[in-house]
């Protein structure tokens, strides 16, 4: 009997993200060996994500170029001791986090004129391909939506943004922000509340 199309493309699939898994394992025992050559692809495979994550939490380019860079240059100085009890990417997102965290504390102080902010970035994120008009209204909703998640309470907005945006599960994300899965249904919950709120509102 001839396997129908769609289970050949689960099995594809999986097959590849086996692959990819296995091909990180040994890139990361690698590194932890101190190579760097490893390590450098283990950048590659995460940086436009975590970089992108950086862009939303602080909604600033420069900072969030700078607070990428740092987190890989503190991944490379801890990976000798990564005992690999969460994923290394949910070990990657919360290292960058962290340091979100540090450097939105420390910017109060500074001025930041000369910043490029996210919101003067030709397209801050991804476009799907349509229509001018199209691509116009999805990124002034975008934009929209890039303010509404930055007047939520923090412990919010990183547990919707982790889930929501960066596809991190439930369980991954509670290892990221060292809370219980529990406590994360429970903000996630909130902040779309909140969030629903205010845009209803700002239609008005």
């Amino acid at each position: 009997m001839t396997a129908s199309p769609a289970i050949d493309a689960s099995l594809l699939t999986q097959a590849a993200s086996s692959a990819d898994a296995s091909a990180e394992a040994l890139h990361l025992r690698a590194a932890q060996a101190g190579d760097m050559a490893a390590f450098e692809w283990i950048v590659r495979q995460h940086e436009e994500r975590l970089f992108t994550f950086c862009c939303r939490w602080l909604r600033c380019v420069e900072d969030a170029r700078e607070v990428c860079q740092d987190a890989f240059v503190r991944a490379w100085q801890a990976l000798p001791e990564f005992e690999g009890r969460a994923k290394l990417s949910t070990w990657l997102y919360q290292i960058a986090l962290n340091l979100c965290r540090d450097r939105a504390k420390s910017r109060v102080s500074r001025q930041r004129d000369s910043t490029t902010k996210i919101d003067d970035l030709e397209q801050p994120l991804p476009c799907p391909q349509g229509t001018p008009d199209a691509n116009a209204e999805w990124n002034s909703e975008m934009q929209k939506l890039e303010r509404g998640l930055a007047l939520l309470p923090e412990k919010l907005r990183t547990a919707l943004m982790l889930t929501a945006m960066e596809g991190l599960s439930h369980e991954e994300c509670a290892t990221v922000l060292n809370c219980s899965v529990r406590g994360i249904e429970g903000r996630i919950y909130r902040a779309r509340q909140m969030l629903l709120r205010w845009w209803d509102e700002e239609g008005q």
